[in-house]
């Protein structure tokens, strides 16, 4: 767990992710490794244009169509060699000392899970090179980062800054003891104010963790400034970190299970879809 996997791909946030990659390499004193990783696309429609093509033409034509998709996969890997240079440039004038880069022919989330064994935590930026301004968490490699690895992922955003002060959302369930656990024992937020933040709920016991979990972080060194708050969990927890100007929100990563998805961590998912500061994801 030596490296900070940070996911370079070109679009207008990849300066951005860079930069929060950097800041966690070096609060870590850990590698940071820039990935760019090239999904081959075939043709598009070849398959099912090969059979409207008469047979004269369909040889050449597929030849060609096969020729243009090798160019452009080729031009792609040039560009993100291109990519990964600047960032590397970027990163060393951002003071990190110690940076690798590397490129994969394969899909983003598949790259991850192969470097994964060695990360500590997965930078990558809310917005690809492929999408609008408009943000769709369900089925985005995004969801599918953060639903099939096991390490830590931060979220980036237009115009990262390092944070001063983080908001954890605290709702008394399992997923959020580990985050609070991984905020302990991580090291990535040590020093920063944390908000921590519950919303009434139907959770056994809640105001009760609640104040066990404040007193714990206050014991390990944490300035916290705790609020319990009531009325709709997206809106009290928007209203607060807007009032507060918190600077990064921290969050238990939703279920792994199957039967999540059916529910699809709906407050993490709109906290995701609808925040445009830094988010960090604890599994």
């Amino acid at each position: 767990m030596n490296k900070i996997i940070t996911c370079i791909d070109g679009s207008a946030l990849s300066d951005d992710v860079c930069k929060a990659g950097v800041w966690a390499a070096i609060k870590l004193d850990k590698t940071l490794l820039l990935l760019h990783a090239v999904e081959k696309k075939s043709a598009q429609g070849v398959e099912d244009l090969s059979g409207a093509i008469g047979l004269g033409a369909r040889t050449a034509l597929l030849i060609e169509m096969a020729s243009l998709d090798e160019q452009r996969s080729k031009v792609a890997l040039a560009l993100g060699k291109e990519v990964l240079d600047h960032a590397l440039e970027l990163a060393v004038q951002q003071g990190c000392q110690s940076a690798e880069k590397t490129q994969r022919r394969s899909g983003l989330v598949e790259a991850i899970q192969d470097l994964e064994k060695d990360a500590r935590l997965i930078v990558i930026g809310r917005l690809g090179e492929d999408n609008d301004k408009k943000f769709k968490m369900l089925g985005s490699h995004l969801e599918q980062v953060i639903r099939q690895t096991h390490t830590p992922v931060l979220i980036v955003n237009k115009s990262f800054v390092e944070p001063k002060s983080f908001m954890l959302a605290y709702d008394g369930r399992e997923t959020a003891d580990k985050a609070v656990q991984r905020i302990i024992e991580g090291g990535l937020l040590q020093g920063l104010t944390c908000h921590l933040v519950t919303v009434k709920n139907k959770q056994a016991k809640l105001e009760e963790k609640f104040k066990q979990t404040e007193a714990l972080l206050v014991e390990k060194g944490f300035q916290v400034k705790a609020s319990f708050l009531e009325g709709n969990i997206f809106d009290s927890l928007e209203e607060y970190k807007q009032k507060e100007a918190v600077d990064l929100l921290v969050m238990g990563a939703f279920s792994h299970s199957k039967l999540a998805t059916v529910f699809l961590g709906s407050n993490t998912l709109k906290m995701i879809g609808n925040t445009q500061l830094p988010l960090l994801i604890l599994h």
